[in-house]
């Protein structure tokens, strides 16, 4: 019963006006918000060609349309997922787990740097589908599975930022328009600077070991993480340079 009542009280700050105050009068808020769409934009840039290349086989019309369900479809799982697990976070050995995959997550991409994997072709498996899954309705099905399955690694990388509902859904919402929006801006970045996937999960890291460090009440001011994440950013920027100096300089001798 005491779980329903806290999940209750919960969800209800999407509806105070006192707490949307709050947060959108926060400065804090505002870098939070910041680095969840950076997050978001570097983790997930790519899936967005994965999503149109879901509604590719419609007709033309109900492509934009499709997407646009999708978007709302996301939309109501954020609002699920950050009311559940914003309550969730608060109980240690759930903050634990959640630090624990961060971490993985972070080790898992750079011990693949080292190992050749083959590569998924996204759009064979996808054109495999038949049946339902190719009609409007499917498609818009399969969109909403797609989107759930990319948002996870960001949504809890948010719970280690803000416990605040109100915080990680305008951060959610300025992502999932970022990833249909502005993809392309974030994947010809990707491609100057390639480094800043390696980055990305570096910021991961570096968030999973702050949440695992408030489990134990070790709590990092939000100027020094957001500073840290910062120089994380622009020293992988000035790195690319350098060795693009570097090669140039080796290259005219």
């Amino acid at each position: 019963m005491d779980f329903i009542t806290g999940l209750l009280a919960n969800y209800a700050q999407f509806f105070s006006w006192d707490a949307l105050y709050g947060v959108i009068t926060d400065p804090v808020t505002w870098g939070i918000v910041f680095w969840l769409v950076i997050l978001e934009g570097l983790l997930s840039c790519d899936n967005a060609l994965v999503l149109a290349v879901c509604v590719n086989h419609l007709p033309e019309k109900q492509r934009k349309k499709a997407l646009i369900y999708g978007i709302w479809g996301a939309y109501f799982f954020r609002f699920i997922a950050i009311g559940l697990g914003t309550y969730l976070i608060k109980f240690k050995w759930v903050a634990i787990l959640g630090a624990g995959y961060l971490l993985w997550m972070s080790a898992k991409f750079f011990y693949s740097k080292f190992k050749k994997t083959a590569e998924d072709d996204d759009e064979a498996v996808l054109n495999k589908r038949s049946g339902f899954w190719t009609s409007f309705w499917g498609t818009v099905v399969t969109v909403e599975l797609m989107d759930i399955s990319f948002s996870v690694d960001s949504i809890l990388a948010a719970f280690a930022m803000s416990d605040k509902v109100w915080v990680l859904f305008i951060g959610g919402m300025l992502g999932i328009l970022m990833m249909r929006g502005v993809a392309q801006l974030f994947i010809k970045l990707l491609d100057k600077y390639p480094e800043l996937e390696s980055a990305a999960y570096v910021l991961i890291a570096l968030i999973g070991g702050k949440l695992f460090a408030q489990t134990f009440d070790i709590h990092v001011p939000h100027v020094v993480l957001f500073s840290v994440m910062g120089a994380v950013l622009l020293g992988t920027i000035a790195l690319h340079h350098l060795r693009e100096g570097g090669k140039k300089k080796h290259d005219s001798l």
